[in-house]
């Protein structure tokens, strides 16, 4: 066995994570605000949806750890994310069909 297996990182590989996704998080953030005052019509929506997925999924990933956890509490995970899913399809149907 391979003793680099059992190894629980240490508080300064936790903070050096948290640090760099943080700073991922701040980075797309100002992408977000930045894409909020270029004018690219129906693109401005699309790319502010994107840059929130990612973000939302570096949180989920990494901060909620969703990886390291139980089943269940994926599974409670995956229907919120089907939940806003049909929540978006519903929104985005009724704003495309909507006349002028």
């Amino acid at each position: 066995m391979n003793p680099e297996q059992g190894r629980l990182p240490t508080a300064g590989t936790w903070w050096r994570r948290n640090v760099l996704i943080w700073l991922a998080l701040m980075l797309l953030l100002f992408s977000s605000t930045a894409i909020a005052y270029v004018p690219m019509g129906r693109l401005t929506t699309a790319a502010g949806i994107v840059i929130a997925v990612i973000k939302s999924g570096l949180v989920m990933l990494f901060f909620m750890e969703l990886t390291k956890s139980k089943p269940l509490i994926r599974l409670a995970a995956v229907a919120g994310l089907v939940f806003v899913a049909v929540l978006f399809t519903l929104t985005f149907a009724d704003v495309l069909t909507r006349p002028g």
